[in-house]
């Protein structure tokens, strides 16, 4: 996706991001350093970026990568807004008809009346063939 003539390439994000380049042949990622760092834009690099939590608003985060040419001359950007989304399985784990966030019981399991812990039922039965 790189412009024509372009031969390096850097990265700006956002705090919310994190961003790697993997180049081929290297198993380990290396992460994003500060802006102003570039690398050489060969077949099979990769840039991959991630967010570890969830946004405050629609598009607060973005990545930005800035294309050279030969020299270090600009040639073009592009970017991306993120928005990262928060998932989570809430459950009744101390079974008193409330479901808490942060229940201490969400983490253990014990039996009977005054037993804590989410109960699961699954269904296993064929109802197509």
């Amino acid at each position: 996706a790189a412009p024509a003539g372009a031969v390096a390439f850097g990265v700006k994000h956002t705090e919310g991001v994190s961003v790697d380049v993997l180049f081929r042949g290297r198993a380990k990622p290396e992460a994003v350093p500060a802006a102003g760092t570039r690398w050489p834009l060969d077949e099979g690099t990769v840039l991959r970026f991630s967010m570890s939590r969830a946004s405050a608003e629609v598009n607060d985060n973005k990545v930005t990568v800035s294309f050279y040419a030969e020299g270090g001359k600009p040639i073009n950007q592009a970017g991306v807004f993120l928005t990262g989304l928060g998932i989570s399985l809430d459950v009744d784990a101390d079974r008193d008809g409330v479901v808490e966030k942060n229940s201490p019981n969400k983490a253990s399991w014990a039996w009977g009346p005054e037993g804590h812990g989410a109960i699961l039922l699954v269904s296993c039965d064929k109802e197509f063939p």
